[in-house]
């Protein structure tokens, strides 16, 4: 098979021919159809030593092969994985909480992922997809699910007002969560014009650009009052603090920006309001079952997130434009 490699870490993805897989007892055999560049790919290329690793972790494609002892599974039909490979049998897993099983090894980091023309999953860590979904909705299944869970985190009432910190992927996926499981206002603070002007699309009713105005003014302005949930989507020091700012007293902020460095964090702020402060990691089995519902159901429309897609020869120049400022949302390879 055909694959987009690693070679060695802050260099260029390269086109490879690697042996074709081959399905474990108890996993199957996809056929690629639609694999997510995802942020985390990017940063984990650059600063992790990870040399010939296949990336790709928010994926669907086509059973090709089933291996052994699996049954249950139709030749051809068409899924989504869990970015997780997980036991399946620990308690962790037989509640869903798939990111706690002690032997969680995650798709396209510690085994080869989707940057491929085939890849190997779990079978008991794959979703089945509705006929009436394509690809594209396949591969956005791994970040809803995530974005779900965050919003979960974060208690969310119908009628609250929220507040999104970033317009990233992530950002803009939960800003399409808080829309449909009823928030009132949402706004999302993001210094970018085209990243704001995508969270209006996906639901957002204000957005704030924090570079020439006052984010918590702003929310007031727009809100009538602080809001109860703040969700943070950046990751990068100075922003956590920024969302206890935000927070109405006795609100809720939720930290879902990966943060790889020290971050300082003045508590008083937090104790005199006495918010909760929740962190957000992956995913539950059931987000990702609730998401294939809620997209079959048309009460999500995600679509607006892929701002392009690239057949496998143009992954490596497309994973090398991304690592630059864009205006791209999520790009989808299309093996």
């Amino acid at each position: 098979m055909r694959a987009a490699v690693l070679p060695a870490q802050g260099a260029d993805l390269d086109l490879v021919d690697l042996p074709d897989p081959e399905p474990a007892p108890g996993e199957l055999l996809l056929e690629v159809e639609a694999c997510g560049i995802c942020g985390s790919d990017l940063h984990a290329a650059v600063h992790l030593p990870l040399d010939g690793t296949v990336f790709g972790h928010e994926f669907c494609g086509v059973v090709r092969e089933l291996g052994p002892g699996v049954d249950g599974f139709s030749l051809g039909e068409r899924v989504t994985a869990m970015s997780l490979a997980t036991c399946g049998t620990r308690v962790a897993c037989r509640s869903g909480r798939v990111r706690k099983c002690l032997s969680a090894s995650m798709i396209g980091i510690e085994r080869p992922g989707a940057y491929a023309e085939l890849a190997t999953v779990p079978a008991h860590n794959v979703v089945r997809l509705p006929a009436s979904l394509d690809a594209r909705h396949g591969a956005l299944v791994e970040p809803l699910a995530v974005a779900l869970h965050t919003v979960d985190r974060a208690g969310l009432r119908p009628g609250d007002d929220a507040v999104v910190l970033g317009g990233g992927p992530v950002g803009q996926a939960v800003v399409l969560w808080l829309a449909a499981l009823g928030a009132r206002n949402i706004v999302v603070s993001d210094p970018v014009a085209h990243r704001r002007e995508l969270a209006g699309i996906l639901g957002a009713t204000h957005t704030v650009d924090p570079t020439t105005e006052d984010v918590a003014a702003a929310v007031v302005a727009a809100c009538g009052a602080p809001p109860r949930v703040v969700i943070e989507c950046v990751g990068i020091p100075g922003l956590a603090q920024h969302a206890t700012e935000v927070a109405a007293v006795d609100g809720t902020v939720v930290i879902a920006g990966v943060c790889m460095e020290a971050d300082p964090l003045v508590p008083f702020i937090a104790m005199s309001k006495e918010l909760d402060v929740r962190f957000a990691f992956y995913y539950r089995a059931q987000d990702y079952t609730h998401t294939v519902a809620m997209l079959e159901q048309r009460r999500i429309d995600p679509l607006p997130m892929v701002t392009g897609e690239v057949s496998l020869d143009d992954t490596p120049g497309a994973f090398a434009a991304l690592h630059r400022p864009t205006t791209e949302c999520k790009v989808l390879i299309r093996p």
